[in-house]
């Protein structure tokens, strides 16, 4: 009997960094992991970053988890039977809701006897919570972004608030205990990823039983629709070459995701979630990332201060037409090629808008 634990959350939550440090963690404890990343694009950051701590990594890619359930069970059952793991967390698109409905309902129903499905799990980043509460308090029309989240937070068994390192203690009682008040059949815990404090607290939380299973979400697929196509997706991948003997990787990739930053807070053009990594020739890379327009990266990952080449990648979501997203990443580059003395040669940009969600199965609660 293997464990399965499913994550979501709003893009930028620190998913893929809850999902590895939490792997580490269960390892630690003697379980064997494996880990599933998922996209609406191909070419994923997260995934070389999940490889580089972990052995056992999948990915779904080209929808979330409720449009490709066949390839998720597909995924599961291959980690298995190659890896013999006995837990498999995995995290879904940032911008899908209704899992409850589409994928752990149908997981439970259908595989239950092969399968322990632990409680669905909503990460929060706090900053962004706390904009779209101030939001609402100002009296603001809901957005269609703010709308899906509140999806996601409605339907979760587990309200996981990651990155409480990143607010002041107070701030993050008071988050903590408004959420337990606002949704009082969720279990509420706080922590971070990166520094792994309290990170204990998630992982009970996954032992206990689900909480809000038989939540039905009064969702509106063309609002939930018209929320997921405010966002351009990008991915590219670009070779790097130095002008001379080498170039900083990681200076390069700070550069591109400083521009887009800087563009996106000129725009007003609300950021999902930016990274780029960047991997040279004996297997090194630079990963850093991005999730507030006019803020500075975040360096997840450093490579050698000097290299002769590299390959990156970088994955964009940010909410503008997708033109506008492939003229602002090919600005940024070009900044970032001068400023490093780096010549770069990037494939055509694969920007795009997800299409409808459609899920395979959407199961309601048993006896409803």
């Amino acid at each position: 009997m293997i464990t399965f634990i499913p994550l979501t959350g709003f893009l930028g939550a620190g998913k893929t960094t809850t999902m590895t440090a939490a792997a580490l963690a269960l390892q630690a404890q003697g379980r064997k992991v494996a880990v599933i990343t998922n996209d609406q694009g191909v070419e994923l950051v997260d995934t070389k970053l999940v490889r580089s701590k972990l052995d056992s990594v999948a990915e779904v890619t080209g929808g979330c988890f409720c449009c490709k359930f066949e390839d998720l069970v597909e995924a599961i059952v291959a980690l298995v039977a190659s890896d013999s793991v006995d837990t498999v967390i995995a995290e879904a698109v940032g911008s899908c809701t209704d899992l409850q409905a589409t994928v752990v309902r149908p997981l439970r129903q259908y595989y239950g006897d092969d399968m322990v499905v632990a409680p669905l799990t909503t990460v929060v980043d706090p900053l962004r919570h706390l904009a779209f509460a101030r939001a609402a308090e100002r009296g603001e029309p809901e957005s269609d972004l703010s709308y899906l989240f509140r999806q996601q937070v409605t339907e979760a068994d587990v309200i996981a608030v990651n990155k409480l390192d990143t607010i002041k203690p107070d701030r993050a009682e008071e988050l903590l205990a408004s959420l337990r008040t606002s949704h009082p059949k969720a279990t509420v815990v706080g922590y971070s990823a990166t520094t792994g404090a309290h990170l204990d607290t998630l992982l009970d939380a996954w032992q206990a039983p689900a909480t809000n299973e038989d939540v039905v979400l009064d969702i509106d697929y063309d609002r939930y629709a018209a929320a997921e196509a405010q966002l351009a997706w990008m991915n590219q991948e670009l070779d790097l070459t130095a002008a001379g003997d080498g170039f900083d990787a990681t200076a390069w990739a700070r550069t591109v995701l400083q521009e887009l930053s800087g563009w996106a807070a000129e725009h007003d053009a609300v950021i999902g979630h930016a990274k780029i990594t960047v991997e040279t020739a004996d297997g090194d890379f630079a990963k850093l990332s991005l999730t507030e327009s006019g803020a500075q990266p975040t360096l997840d990952r450093a490579a050698e201060a000097s290299v002769p080449t590299g390959r990156a990648v970088v994955n964009a979501r940010v909410a503008c037409e997708p033109d506008a997203l492939d003229t602002a990443v090919t600005e940024a580059v070009e900044a970032a090629d001068l400023a490093t003395a780096v010549t770069s040669s990037a494939t055509t940009p694969v920007s795009f808008k997800p299409s409808y969600p459609r899920p395979v199965h959407r199961l309601a609660p048993a006896g409803a």
